[in-house]
C-alpha cells in the first residue's frame, strides 16, 4: 500500500524533472534544491510514472524507462509502451465504471419519496432512505414531496381588492352575476401499499397528466361554477356557504379522481361572495328591504307567539270552568234525584207525618222570600190581602222618624207614641203571620 500512495503522490514537487542526483537509480527524484523555472515536461513525468510502477512490482533493472524497455531519448517526443497503454487504459475504465456505478446512490428525505423510471418508463417509488439505482442513462429517479400542502387562490390575487374578474364572475341559477373569491390547498395521496405495476400517487402527478397545478386551478373553477349555477344568488350570498365549499370540494376529488392525478383537495375556503360592484348599490338597498321584511316578520311572529298562547290559556280555563259547571249540575241533579228518592220510601212507610213536614218545610221557604200574603178564609168569597212589606216599610219609617225626634230634642212622648205605634204593629203582623199559616195549614190539609 506504500508503494501505491508513492506512485500518486502529486505533491512531489520533482514529478517530470527526471533523476537530479546523476545516481543513474530508479528511485522517485528527491526534492531538487534549485527548481527550474518552466513548467514540467510532458515525457519526463510518464518516465517517472513507469519508475513508480516498476519499483511497485519490483521490477528495477538497470536505467531502462520501464517494463523491460530500452531506454529512450527523453527528447523524442511522448512513445509509451503498448503493454503500459493497454493498463493505463484498464485502470481508467475500471476507475470511470466504479464512479459511474457510485453515482447511482441517492438520499430520499422525510417527506418525500422517490420515483423512479427505467429507460423513460416507470419502475417502482421508493421511500425515504439511503437508495441506489443503476445510473443513467438507464435508471433515473425524480424526487417528489408528498407532505407540502399546496396552494392557490381563485378570483384574487394576494388581496380580496386585486381581483381577477374573468375567474371570480359566475352566473346563478336564477341568472344573476355573482362575484366569487376562494382558496384551494391540496397535496399529494400518502403511499399505499400497491403492486409493482400499479402507478404511485407521486408516479400519477408525474405522468398521467401534463401540468398537474393547473389541472387543479381548473379543476376548482369548473367545480365552483357548477355549484354555483344550481343555487339562487340569495342562497349562495347568505344561507350555504359552507355547504357550497363542501360540494366543490367533492366535485373537485371526483374530477382528480377521474383524471388520475394523484392529488388530494385538503380545503375550500370561501373567502368572499358579493354582487357586482356596478350593481353593489341598488342590492344594498335590496338588502336593506329584505331586512326590513325580516324584522316585521320577526316581530309579527313574537306577537303571535305572545297573544295565541294567551288565548288559548283563557280558551282552556273557559272550558275546565264550563268542565266544572257541568259537574256541579249534575251532581246536584244527582243529589237531588237521591234526596227524592230517600224521601219516597219514607213517604211510603209514614204518609201523613212526611206530607205534613214537606208542607211545613215548603211554606218556609216561600214566606221566607215572600213580602206579600194572600189569604183565603173559610165560608167567604173574597181574599183577605195582607201588605207585609208595606207594614214592614211602615215600621222602619217610624223607626227612622223617631230616631231623627231624638236627635232634635223633641218630647219623649212622641217616643214613646212611635214606639207603641210600631209595637203593636209588629204584634198584629205577628198575628196575621200566625193566622194565616194556621188558616194554609187546615187549607192543605182539606186538601
Amino acid at each position: 500500500m506504500l508503494r501505491i500512495s508513492k506512485i500518486f503522490n502529486l505533491n512531489d514537487p520533482g514529478w517530470g524533472r527526471g533523476n537530479q542526483n546523476g545516481s543513474g537509480q530508479n528511485e522517485p527524484p528527491k526534492r531538487p534544491s534549485n527548481q527550474g523555472d518552466g513548467p514540467p515536461d510532458l515525457d519526463q513525468v510518464w518516465a517517472d510514472f513507469n519508475n513508480r510502477i516498476k519499483s511497485v512490482f519490483g521490477k528495477n533493472k538497470g536505467g531502462g524507462n520501464g517494463f523491460g524497455k530500452p531506454p529512450r531519448n527523453t527528447g523524442g517526443g511522448f512513445n509509451p509502451s503498448p503493454k503500459a497503454a493497454r493498463f493505463g487504459i484498464v485502470f481508467i475504465i475500471i476507475v470511470a465504471v466504479l464512479l459511474w456505478l457510485a453515482s447511482g446512490f441517492y438520499i430520499v428525505r422525510e417527506g418525500q419519496v422517490g420515483v423512479v423510471t427505467q429507460f423513460g418508463k416507470y419502475l417502482k417509488t421508493v421511500q425515504p432512505g439511503f437508495q441506489w439505482h443503476i445510473p443513467r442513462p438507464v435508471q433515473s429517479v425524480e424526487l417528489v414531496d408528498i407532505s407540502r400542502v399546496r396552494s392557490f387562490s381563485v378570483g384574487y390575487r394576494d388581496n380580496s381588492r386585486n381581483k381577477v374578474l374573468p375567474e371570480a364572475l359566475m352566473l346563478t341559477e336564477d341568472e344573476n352575476i355573482v362575484d366569487v373569491q376562494f382558496d384551494v390547498q391540496y397535496r399529494l395521496k400518502a403511499q399505499m401499499n400497491l403492486n409493482a405495476t400499479e402507478y404511485s400517487p407521486a408516479a400519477d402527478y408525474l405522468f398521467r397528466t401534463l401540468g398537474p397545478d393547473e389541472a387543479v386551478r381548473q379543476a376548482a373553477e369548473t367545480a365552483m361554477r357548477e355549484v354555483v349555477g344550481k343555487q339562487s344568488m340569495n342562497k349562495i350570498l347568505y344561507e350555504s356557504r359552507t355547504a357550497a365549499a363542501m360540494d366543490v370540494m367533492k366535485l373537485m376529488q371526483h374530477i382528480l379522481d377521474r383524471y388520475e392525478t394523484g392529488i388530494e383537495v385538503t380545503t375550500v375556503a370561501i373567502q368572499n361572495v358579493q354582487p357586482p360592484e356596478q350593481v353593489q348599490a341598488a342590492f344594498e338597498d335590496a338588502i336593506k328591504a329584505g331586512q326590513d321584511n325580516e324584522r316585521q316578520k320577526n316581530e309579527g311572529n313574537a306577537y303571535a307567539s305572545k297573544v295565541i298562547p294567551e288565548a288559548r290559556g283563557q280558551a282552556s280555563r273557559m272550558v275546565q270552568d264550563a268542565e266544572g259547571y257541568r259537574a256541579t249540575v249534575v251532581g246536584q241533579a244527582q243529589g237531588q234525584a237521591a234526596r227524592f228518592e230517600s224521601i219516597e220510601k219514607e213517604y211510603a212507610q209514614a204518609p201523613a207525618i212526611t206530607r205534613e213536614r214537606m208542607y211545613i218545610s215548603t211554606m218556609e221557604e216561600v214566606f221566607a222570600n215572600a213580602s206579600k200574603v194572600m189569604v183565603d178564609t173559610e165560608g167567604g168569597n173574597n181574599l183577605i190581602y195582607l201588605p207585609i212589606d208595606k207594614l214592614i216599610q211602615q215600621a222602619s219609617g217610624s223607626s227612622s222618624v223617631q230616631g231623627s225626634f231624638s236627635a232634635s230634642g223633641h218630647a219623649s212622648s212622641s217616643g214613646s207614641v212611635s214606639s207603641s205605634g210600631s209595637s203593636s204593629s209588629a204584634s198584629s203582623s205577628d198575628a196575621s203571620a200566625a193566622s194565616r199559616n194556621r188558616l194554609s195549614r187546615d187549607n192543605f190539609d182539606r186538601r
